[in-house]
């Protein structure tokens, strides 16, 4: 069964937890909690069918994150491309690039190469050229792209390339050396420093990022990084001569092997994978690329379903649903536009507290948690402005506001969060580079288009009543006959009918029924008879 997914769940003791020993207070735990997190295992999960590739990061036994990569639309960010300049914009200081995909891929005049690296150095933060003086229409360009196609934008672009290993990210255009922030340790910053410099080929150019995982390497894994990404970084080029406009020069990993290189950290304690295939070819590119991490990839092969026995398989239906039920009885409404995510958190049926401050307190507390784990579980990305419950302590707000900043803390994509508006509303930001879950699983709604919501069969039959007072002042036809979905017709024969039988009269024409099955509520046709 799926462990308690706090600190201290499953016999496991809370390092921060309240001591009665030295009287720590509840607040004293607060203070430790993100840290416990942090170091608490983490699990992934790894489902594989020849359709596609489903990673759950498991905290404590809970579903954190999902990743889906489906065979048959497999994401592009990483990817590199030669593409075609199909159009500039000088208004919009933009070009849309032809990349060889449906849409073509839009790219800024702040995302080249060129005006970035002279910004860099002493630039103001205006284009020091405009697009125009630096892309002509049927121009080969090499780019690289930064964002999947969302909804009905393209893919966004970059001319400045940048290839992760495992250990590194080679930025071929650039020279510097650059490290992780999370590396905090002065003294590793400048020893993992010294340690890439001595691997790097001399006359080679090129610069490197450290990454997170390069904090314990050796030299020899350092040396090994370099020498596959400027492997890579020289293949690439050379396809760039050969290959004619638009192709694709490299593909970033499959998302099995990306989990490995982009999810795995010390905290991991197990990689369980159920294809015996997979597993096999995971296993040799971990002894390749990061010979630590092998021994924990294990072959799940139990009867019952990888996802289904860790409860995933449940989280993912529920990621899905507009409403989030709290545990003390409350409840989020999460409700994803196209401009932006809201987040509305109502106390529901929860009246435990000693007070109505104190019960919204808690409420709110809650929700932070909450509302942090379905940013992640739904990948949700831009503006999100989430609604908590009004709270006229500020003493509350701040502390609500910490809690929320902590759990968010763990999130490994770029976030930002301001404080409470003069509304009460919480502005979060979230960098978006994929597409959400719902918009990976689900589509458009083709009877309501997307709303939520349908008209009501008495609105139907207004529009109907309408839609033939128009057609009789235009035709002559000997009868009118409606055809509807039952509802509107049941309408029509009961509450309806004396509108129906008066438009009759006015028009001096007989009007039938007749219900079409297949037709949702909204949709109707007169038929001229």
């Amino acid at each position: 069964m799926p462990a308690d997914p706090w600190p201290g769940g499953q016999g496991q003791a809370c390092c921060c937890a309240v001591s009665i020993e030295h009287k720590r207070t509840t607040a004293v735990c607060r203070q430790g909690l993100c840290a416990t997190i942090k170091r608490m295992n983490e699990d992934i999960l790894i489902n594989v069918t020849p359709q596609e590739t489903r990673v759950a990061v498991m905290l404590q036994g809970v579903a954190q994150e999902i990743h889906i990569e489906r065979s048959a639309s497999r994401g592009l960010v990483g990817n590199i491309h030669v593409g075609r300049v199909a159009r500039v914009l000088p208004g919009m200081q933009s070009a849309f690039i032809d990349i060889g995909l449906e849409r073509a891929a839009f790219l800024h005049v702040a995302d080249i190469w060129e005006v970035r690296h002279a910004n860099h150095n002493g630039g103001n933060g205006e284009p020091s050229k405009p697009i125009e003086h630096l892309l002509r229409e049927g121009q080969t360009v090499l780019v690289q792209v930064v964002k999947d196609p969302i909804g009905t934008k393209g893919a966004r672009l970059s001319t400045q390339v940048s290839i992760a290993g495992r250990m590194l990210v080679y930025l071929p255009q650039e020279t510097h050396i650059g490290i992780s922030q999370r590396i905090e340790s002065e003294a590793e910053r400048e020893l993992l420093r010294d340690k890439l410099k001595h691997m790097i080929p001399e006359g080679e150019c090129g610069g490197f990022i450290i990454r997170t995982m390069a904090e314990a390497a050796s030299q020899a894994d350092l040396g090994t990084d370099v020498d596959y990404l400027l492997k890579l970084w020289r293949k690439i080029q050379n396809d760039a001569q050969i290959m004619q406009a638009p192709a694709c020069l490299y593909q970033d990993l499959p998302l099995a092997r990306r989990a490995l290189r982009d999810l795995v950290t010390e905290a991991t304690g197990s990689i369980q994978i159920d294809s015996r295939e997979n597993f096999v070819k995971l296993g040799e590119f971990a002894r390749d690329y990061m010979p630590t991490v092998a021994s924990r990839i294990m072959h799940y092969t139990g009867e019952r379903p990888l996802f289904d026995l860790f409860g995933v398989e449940a989280e993912i239906e529920k990621a899905l649903a507009r409403r989030v039920d709290l545990k003390s009885g409350g409840y989020l409404i999460i409700d994803q536009t196209e401009a932006m995510t809201t987040i509305d958190v109502n106390t529901g049926g929860f009246v435990g507290g000693r007070n109505f401050d104190d019960t919204i307190f808690k409420t709110n507390l809650e929700a932070a948690q909450a509302l942090a784990r379905q940013l992640r579980l739904r990948n949700l990305g831009g503006i999100i402005i989430a609604d908590f419950i009004d709270m006229d302590s500020d003493e509350h707000k701040t502390a609500v506001l910490a809690e929320l900043n902590k759990i968010l803390s763990l999130d490994r994509t770029k976030i930002g969060v301001s404080g409470f508006t003069s509304l009460g509303l919480i502005e979060i930001t979230r960098k978006r580079t994929r597409e959400s879950l719902a918009h990976v699983l689900c589509e458009q709604c083709p009877v309501c288009q997307g709303r939520g919501e349908l008209k009501t069969p008495r609105t139907i039959c207004y529009e109907v009543l309408r839609e033939i007072t128009r057609e009789a002042k235009q035709f002559n036809p000997k009868e009118f006959r409606i055809l509807a979905a039952q509802s509107v017709i049941d309408m029509f024969l009961e509450e309806e009918s004396q509108a129906l039988a008066m438009l009759s009269d006015f028009i001096g024409k007989p009007i039938s029924l007749a219900v079409e099955s297949m037709y949702f509520q909204e949709q109707y046709d007169i038929i001229l008879m």
